[in-house]
């Protein structure tokens, strides 16, 4: 749960997200390993969990993560990564 909370806590800093709502991400993402009912899980997967509720809560918050967890190495992967999230929050 700590290194959970301190990769999203720096992933919104400075951003406009309620205390309460980086919590209940953080206790979101409790509760769905727990109930795996794994003894463990995978980093990947967690990475995976938190990505996916950040996007959906801010998405500066979900860049700073991603450009850490996936370790872009040049401009063209994080370019990708933003045009994920363009491709996203384009209507049908």
């Amino acid at each position: 749960r700590s290194k959970v909370a301190t990769g999203v806590y720096r992933a919104c800093e400075k951003r406009p997200v309620a205390i309460a709502l980086i919590e209940e991400v953080i206790s979101q993402i409790e509760r769905e390993v727990r109930a795996r009912g794994e003894a463990e899980v995978s980093s990947k997967v967690i990475g995976e969990m938190v990505m996916d509720r950040l996007m959906a809560l801010d998405d500066v918050a979900y860049v700073r993560f991603a450009s850490v967890y996936r370790s872009f190495t040049d401009v063209a992967s994080f370019e990708a990564e933003l045009a994920k999230l363009k491709n996203r929050s384009k209507p049908d």
